[in-house]
């Protein structure tokens, strides 16, 4: 029984530090981002991105899966915001944004998308006022950079 315990906790635990882990890394891009290093903050959301979406592979209970696939659909989108941003700026920052500026912007909106499909998904069993913190967190986190990426759509004259 002992054995089984230690176990479990040690499986826990795992969890539990992957998840830090994953919130370590969120936290990482957003003080790149902060410091004007757009190129970090990218790497650093997609190592986010790669982490949510092993943390919804091991995950049994479907509202907690389809927390962590929306969670990685939204860092994925943050990358390829931030790739824009890098982009944009390496290219000397000349109005308006090249194709490759727009197309990273483009895929950022689809991958944005993909997460609010994900968090919106049929199987959802958690009613909104029950929902997990990291829940609420990514659907606060996919309004605020909704408003983002249209900013940035116009900033950069972006076709619609």
């Amino acid at each position: 029984m002992a054995l089984i315990l230690c176990i479990a906790a040690n499986g826990q635990a795992q969890v539990m530090g992957e998840e830090a882990e994953l919130d370590r890394l969120r936290a990482k891009a957003e003080d790149a981002m902060g410091n004007d290093d757009a190129e970090t903050a990218a790497m650093s959301m997609g190592r986010a991105a790669l982490m949510a979406a092993q943390l919804a592979k091991r995950q049994t209970e479907s509202a907690t899966r389809q927390t962590f696939n929306a969670t990685e659909h939204l860092y994925r989108s943050q990358e390829h915001g931030y790739r824009a941003v890098s982009l944009f700026r390496r290219a000397g920052g000349e109005l308006p944004a090249s194709a490759g500026v727009c197309g990273s912007l483009q895929l950022a909106q689809l991958e944005l998308r993909h997460a609010q499909d994900a968090l919106n998904g049929p199987d959802v069993t958690e009613e909104k006022n029950t929902a997990s913190p990291r829940r609420k967190a990514a659907q606060q986190g996919m309004e605020d950079w909704s408003i983002v990426l249209d900013s940035m759509q116009g900033e950069f004259r972006c076709p619609s």
